[in-house]
């Protein structure tokens, strides 16, 4: 009796116990994106534009294009001038002219006659109006530029697509050909 006790304690014991020896591992597989990933910030177009609109050139300096910004003012500052330079003239021909009328005649614009001082009038406010429209223009292509060209800097421009331009003989007259070539590389 003390054999079947000592086997079925040691069956007991044995039963219960866990074996070590076969636990199951579970094997987690990643994947990894070999692919550099470019965070795209869809405001980023926008702040650009907004930063153009408050100072001019302030969107250029926030897409890293520093070059353009004596381009901005460059051509800000040389229509502003001409505005100015044609209202100042505008205003001495205008003067003149009222001046005329009440009987006084100046002596810078002595030579003219009413006619040539109306004429010149029109030609400097023409213009005038011209530079003030020009000088709107180039705030606005400011703006414009900024939000192209933060827009722009998000694209991929990698030398897996490339195009680029190609020399071949012909086979038939065997004079050169100019083609492109549309490179996509995996």
């Amino acid at each position: 009796m003390h054999k079947i006790i000592f086997i079925g304690l040691f069956l007991f014991i044995a039963g219960n116990s866990t074996a070590v020896a076969q636990t199951e591992t579970e094997a987690l597989l990643v994947a990894t994106d070999t692919l550099k990933s470019n965070d795209i910030d869809p405001l980023t177009p926008a702040k650009a534009a907004f930063y153009s609109a408050v100072l001019p050139g302030l969107g250029q300096a926030y897409n890293k294009k520093y070059w353009k910004i004596p381009l901005v003012y460059g051509a800000l500052g040389t229509s502003i001038y001409f505005y100015i330079d044609n209202n100042r003239k505008y205003q001495q021909y205008r003067d003149a002219y009222k001046s005329r009328l009440e009987g006084y005649i100046t002596d810078d614009l002595a030579f003219l006659d009413n006619n040539r001082l109306i004429a010149g009038q029109k030609f400097y406010q023409r213009n005038r109006d011209l530079s003030a429209l020009v000088t709107l223009a180039f705030y606005a292509l400011n703006i414009l530029d900024a939000n192209v060209d933060a827009a722009l800097i998000q694209f991929n421009v990698d030398e897996n697509l490339s195009v680029r331009p190609v020399l071949y003989p012909n086979d038939v007259t065997l004079k050169t050909n100019v083609g492109l070539t549309f490179n996509y590389t995996f």
